[in-house]
């Protein structure tokens, strides 16, 4: 008679969808997302997702980013990880320890950071693995 639509939220689902934080927003935490994700905002914190990961032109990251692939336009201190394809803009300035796939950047970026370039298969066998719940 009516139609119920379901509650509960697949992981699946939300591949081909981006989440966003607006300028402005600052968040103290972790973020863990499965989803492509654009930061405006600031994170102090890590970040993590199977996605994209991309800080714009006012956003900021104080942490360790861990994703597929990223574009920087904004700021970035910190530890990054990004599998395949790390891209710094013009406005980008980012400072710590880089290690990726490969890397673009666009002259002006400001890039002053200890890089290692590494494939898929080197960057996977450096991760710590998780340790299994009891």
């Amino acid at each position: 008679m009516f139609n119920k639509k379901s509650t509960t939220t697949n992981y699946t689902d939300a591949l081909g969808k981006t989440n966003r934080i607006v300028e402005g927003t600052i968040i103290k935490g972790d973020i863990i997302s499965p989803a492509d994700f654009r930061l405006d905002g600031r994170l102090e914190g890590n970040f993590k997702t199977s996605g994209k990961l991309v800080i714009g032109p006012a956003g900021s990251v104080q942490g360790t980013i861990n994703a597929v692939n990223t574009d920087i336009e904004g700021k970035f201190d910190g530890k990054i990880n990004v599998d395949d394809l790390l891209t710094l803009k013009a406005t980008a300035v980012v400072t710590g320890e880089v290690t990726c796939g490969k890397l673009a950047i666009e002259p002006g970026a400001n890039f002053t950071s200890t890089c290692t370039m590494q494939t898929n298969s080197q960057l996977n066998a450096n991760q710590p693995v998780e340790e299994k719940k009891k």
